[in-house]
């Protein structure tokens, strides 16, 4: 049985100070028996045997603020709007990106895209889905008033025109050719709605007043704000292979960590993901269910902001040399994540494995090099004299534990790094607001990529007005490779240009990449089925949801 996480900053820096000699061997996915409970991740689990009339399940970060596909932007959003809405692609448990609203679609130059709707399909009050639903639900990333959560300079920004090309045709004509474009189809970003709908609802729209109006296997019966939203299967759904097991699903707000574990132990709710890091161990011992790790595409990193010392590539890279980032994934994250060797979370592709599994091989490895470190910072030209301060949400007590090993790792090699925590509600800002930024050396984020593509994730990083560069970074170089790899066909080439891309980003480390986290589920013994993958953020996994055997 794993030790709890160390309750205070001070203890975990005892630790690490004793551990900080790390070879960086990956050790904090090491199992109690001396394998490696992290070298195969689970994708799904076992398939239900039979229906439910109810289940319960849990969102550990929250009641979402709204239901509308394109304010999705976050786990408590997307973890329910994925079982009631649906996009024109799906992402798969094993992140294959497959035909779902949409029956086929094609594309000859990457700049237009023909989509072939399904027939058949309806919204829960009965009404058809058609191409004008789809086309105006897609238009709305493109309209300001709407306010999407998704518009970006890199996609709708790229949008030259969405129109229904006949009854069952939709076809989107980008402004430049980019063939990662339908991945996003599979996102918020390809969610349909309708229409009639979306207007009679106004600015309720999303709200528990408002609702939504979509195709997903389940609708919604009821949102008590505050407490929970209990979703029911839709009778009427056009996927007679994914029809609902279970006839009602209740999904709780539950955030307290020792509430959530009580409820799991004791059977108040069936299931869960993203388990708090404080419950592993309890979780693993519970006689009533099972701690699943699944493959995930999520990342916990520091992003720079570019002021202070941390606005040096050379201080960046050095300060990432000196952290002993397998202490963090043993003791901080109950060895439930691996180190992380790049801005790609392992695993975070569903084509080219060969070129990406060998490009991550040649990158430099994680693990606490003091030394090397002091080498690195020798080229630095900032002053080195100034602190370094990393911001975190205090209610996640956990990246203050993460930073304390930072501040050490710095300590050795003479930078000062400083934790500084905020409330949540304040710390959103620092996504946002460039004032809030301000000030600061840097931030703390547990990211994920949207589609199992690097291209995706990286242009988001390290593009001139990326949507989460968020210290202006420029690269030449790989500017002029994003452009590039946007315009190749061929995934095999796309892939080895990201991976050049991947490469450059390393040595001038925008953001620090720390570890790649497991995803954390649980479920109880009388349930099963559910993506174990991080997929379950944008695939209908309460669909799957049914009695175990």
């Amino acid at each position: 049985m794993k030790k709890a996480v160390l309750p205070t900053a001070l203890a975990l820096s005892a630790l690490l100070a004793i551990t900080s000699c790390s070879s960086g061997s990956g050790s904090g996915g090491a199992a109690a028996d001396g394998g490696d409970r992290l070298a195969e991740l689970a994708v799904t689990t076992d398939a239900a045997t039979g229906d439910l009339d109810s289940a319960s399940w849990n969102l550990p970060f929250g009641e979402p603020a709204s239901l509308d596909p394109i304010l999705a932007f976050n786990y408590p959003e997307n973890t329910v709007v994925a079982n009631i809405c649906e996009g024109l692609m799906m992402i798969q448990p094993d992140f294959t990106v497959t035909p779902n609203l949409a029956e086929s679609f094609e594309t000859e130059d990457g700049q237009t895209y023909v989509y072939q709707l399904r027939d058949g399909v309806t919204f829960w009050d009965g009404s058809p889905m058609t191409a004008q639903d789809v086309a105006y639900s897609l238009n709305r990333h493109l309209d300001p008033a709407e306010g999407s959560y998704w518009a970006s300079d890199a996609v709708s920004g790229n949008v030259a025109s969405i129109e229904a090309t006949s009854e069952s045709e939709v076809t989107i004509t980008l402004k430049n050719p980019d063939w990662t474009y339908n991945s996003y189809m599979a996102t918020p970003m390809g969610v349909v709605v309708s229409e009639e709908h979306r207007k009679a609802a106004g600015e309720s729209y999303g709200t528990p007043q408002g609702g939504v109006m979509c195709t997903g296997p389940f609708s919604v019966e009821e949102w008590q704000s505050g407490q929970s939203i209990t979703l029911a299967k839709n009778e009427n759904y056009w996927n007679t292979e994914r029809t609902p097991k279970v006839d009602s699903l209740e999904i709780q707000f539950i955030v307290d960590p020792a509430a959530i574990t009580n409820a799991l132990v004791s059977g108040a709710i069936d299931g869960s993901y993203d388990v708090p890091l404080s419950a592993v161990s309890q979780l693993e011992a519970a006689g009533n269910g099972e701690l699943i790790l699944g493959k995930s595409l999520q990342m916990l990193a520091i992003i720079a902001t570019g002021d202070g010392p941390l606005a040096d590539p050379a201080v960046r890279k050095a300060l990432w040399t000196a952290t002993d980032q397998d202490a963090l994934a043993a003791t901080v994250y109950e060895g439930t994540a691996r180190p992380s060797v790049s801005l790609i979370p392992d695993g975070g592709w569903s084509f080219a494995d060969d070129v990406f599994s060998s490009a991550r091989a040649e990158l430099p490895g994680a693990g606490a090099d003091v030394e090397k470190a002091k080498e690195i910072l020798a080229d630095a030209t900032a002053d080195l004299s100034e602190p370094i301060t990393i911001v975190y949400p205090t209610e996640r007590s956990f990246y203050a534990d993460m930073i304390s090993e930072l501040s050490r790792a710095g300590k050795e090699i003479g930078l000062d790094v400083q934790p500084e925590g905020v409330p949540s509600a304040q710390f959103g800002a620092f996504f946002s607001d460039p004032e809030a930024r301000a000030g600061h050396g840097a931030f703390v984020t547990t990211n994920y990529m949207d589609v199992p593509d690097p291209l995706v994730f990286l242009r988001t990083i390290v593009q001139d007005g990326g949507s989460q560069n968020f210290s202006g970074y420029s690269n030449p170089e790989i500017e002029e490779l994003i452009t590039k790899a946007e315009a190749t066909a061929s995934e095999t080439e796309r892939a080895e240009l990201t991976a050049e891309i991947e490469a450059l980003a390393m040595e001038d480390m925008p953001w620090l990449p720390i570890l790649d986290p497991s995803v954390r589920l649980f479920m109880s013994d009388r349930v099963t089925g559910v993506p174990a993958s991080f997929a379950y953020l944008y695939y209908p996994w309460a669909a799957d949801l049914g009695a175990a055997g």
